[in-house]
């Protein structure tokens, strides 16, 4: 057996665990655990200008790639109160990341020492588990589990703290014969599948709900082929959006109150059964249950078992991985469709792709100061099918939802449930770190790009280039939205002169000099027919200096985004699309 220090043991866990990408900031009380990186060697790390960043730099990095699970690495004290948003978001979404912190010596822990505080205590209602490691001989079996429960079941964030000297002490451990635990996920069975799709054949028209339990299971291939074996449309949930090509025949559109399309809510309005995948009915996807439900039955199938009637209660609930239940459901459809046992979907499929015809939001503005409309138009004529979106929250991300289109699964990564601002800058990082090959592109309202913007020297530092496209009306868009209903404009706006930059016209922070002065390159665009000149640039440019580029379009103040209270109920405020032309680069042309 090897004699080493419990943080050498821990470094060679992460290699043979797989997990050699790590994002941080090092510390006095961490310090021996990136010793122990340097030492070994096998492990790569991007410095952060923010704990917090850190963590949604390992959130991106997790989210982009099947399998991937990127590692936040801090000090004591604060590095770890920092990392509590970015545990929060990834347990939200069920994401798996390892954060990892250092702490004040054992001994020490009750004495109220420098940076001594009970971070594991804090964690644990944002974490699948968070621990501080007492004795030194458990370090190996405590990232054992670790990465045993962050693959088990709903996949889900940890995080281990490490007193300096548990990190230090001697133990003994051999690396040549540690093996990752076994990971049990639980598989539907045949009887489970006949009964849905018996349930699913009884009705006349079916939809398939796909929430981000297919991306995580990485089973999109499976779910395409089980929708086009029953025929049945698939409405993919924000989490899910990508599971089914946006111009597949069968793709519905989205359902909601907010990241949704008109024939995506008509087309739920209209079925009368839903088989749910992986999803968990969040309340931005339903509204209310009343509406939601009324006058159709419900299958949900999920990893987790007390997902199921946590929020609906299902007509049939089915314990599975959505990949196991895909496979068997696909194998079931299948011997079905041979033996002329499935019901013929063609006349509601076809339906739901004359609702995708008709029912269309303008994107064609020319409108100066620009609409933000004209923004994701242009942005689909730039950008294309291998282009990774990477968004958080507010006006910007809702109207990009209705508006961009994604063809492939870990394409559309978003922080879906808590929706943290600042997490777009850094987790686009993680994104491009993780897939540095694709084209990866961001987006924010300027209030999000203004809460972790320091990140961007990260970007310039290491050479991770991507695009930025920042739509700026100087506002907190969705706060302003959300308080028409009382009557006031308060405290939302971020317009104010710019004593430096008289160029940008009372909109207050200069982007651009921010951004070129961490490093990065920068434009800003005034009038609709620049946009695409602007982001072609963008792309040469990135390509050119390998550093994060920044697209900042100047809109007009306000601008009111479709949403509602219920699905029946969501508000247009803009004129709709009345001809092809409105709506140019609309997957399905408006007849």
């Amino acid at each position: 057996m090897a004699r080493m220090r419990a943080v050498d043991a821990a470094v060679l866990i992460l290699e043979k665990e797989g997990s050699v990408q790590t994002f941080g900031l090092p510390g006095a009380a961490i310090n021996p655990f990136y010793s122990a990186m340097r030492k070994h060697g096998g492990i790569k790390h991007v410095l952060a200008r923010h704990v917090e960043a850190a963590s949604h730099m390992a959130e991106g990095y997790t989210r982009a790639v099947a399998g991937n699970i990127g590692v936040c690495i801090g000090t004591s004290g604060p590095a770890g109160t920092d990392m509590i948003t970015g545990l929060y978001s990834a347990s939200a979404d069920s994401i798996p990341i390892l954060c990892i912190t250092g702490q004040a010596p054992v001994a020490k822990l009750h004495k109220e020492d420098f940076q001594a505080v009970d971070i594991a205590s804090i964690a644990k209602p944002v974490a699948k588990w968070a621990v501080t490691v007492m004795e030194a001989a458990q370090v190996p079996g405590t990232f054992q589990k670790a990465f045993h429960l962050m693959r088990e079941g709903r996949p889900g964030p940890v995080l281990i703290d490490l007193p300096v000297d548990v990190q230090l002490a001697e133990i003994e451990f051999d690396i040549d014969t540690y093996e990752p635990l076994p990971v049990h996920r639980p598989a539907a069975t045949r009887a489970q599948a006949e009964k849905a799709l018996t349930m699913l054949n009884a009705s006349e028209r079916p939809l398939i709900v796909a929430g981000g339990g297919v991306v995580n299971a990485d089973a999109a291939s499976l779910l395409v082929e089980f929708a086009e074996l029953a025929g049945v449309p698939v409405v993919p949930t924000l989490m899910g959006w990508g599971t089914i090509p946006d111009d597949h025949p069968l793709a519905a559109g989205m359902v909601g109150l907010q990241t949704s399309h008109r024939y995506g809510n008509a087309t739920m309005l209209a079925s009368d059964f839903v088989l749910g995948i992986g999803n968990r009915w969040a309340n931005r996807h339903t509204g209310s249950l009343a509406t939601y439900m009324e006058g159709r039955k419900f299958v949900h199938v999920d990893i987790e078992p007390t997902q199921l009637g946590r929020v609906l209660a299902p007509d049939y609930g089915i314990v599975s991985d959505a990949r196991a239940a895909l496979a068997v459901f696909v194998d079931v459809a299948r011997e079905w469709a041979e033996a002329g046992k499935l019901a013929d979907r063609s006349a509601w499929a076809g339906e739901c792709r004359q609702r995708r015809t008709t029912l269309q939001r303008k994107t064609h503005f020319d409108n100066v100061p620009i609409k933000p409309q004209r923004v994701y138009e242009e942005m689909n004529r730039a950008f294309g099918p291998d282009t990774r979106y990477v968004s958080t929250i507010g006006l910007s991300q809702i109207q990009a939802a209705q508006m961009l289109h994604v063809y492939r699964p870990r394409h559309w990564i978003n922080a879906g449930q808590a929706g943290p601002l600042g997490w777009t800058v850094p987790a686009t990082l993680g994104v491009a770190v993780a897939d540095p090959d694709s084209t990866v592109v961001a987006l924010s309202g300027d209030y999000d790009f203004q809460f972790l913007i320091e990140e961007l020297a990260v970007g310039a530092q290491f050479q991770i280039p991507y695009i930025h496209v920042v739509v700026n009306n100087s506002y907190l868009g969705l706060i302003r939205q959300a308080q028409r209903g009382l009557e006031m404009d308060y405290c939302v706006q971020l317009s104010f002169d710019n004593i430096n930059s008289p160029e940008v016209g009372g909109y207050g922070v200069d982007h651009v000099k921010v951004a070129e002065g961490l490093g990065c390159k920068a434009l800003r665009v005034s009038a609709p027919d620049e946009i695409l000149p602007a982001l072609e640039q963008a792309k040469k440019l990135m390509v050119e200096f390998r550093v994060p580029v920044v697209v900042e379009v100047i809109l007009e103040r306000v601008t009111n985004v479709a949403m509602g209270t219920e699905i029946d109920g969501v508000v247009e405020f803009e004129d709709l699309a009345e001809r092809p032309e409105d709506a140019p680069t609309a997957i399905v042309p408006l007849s």
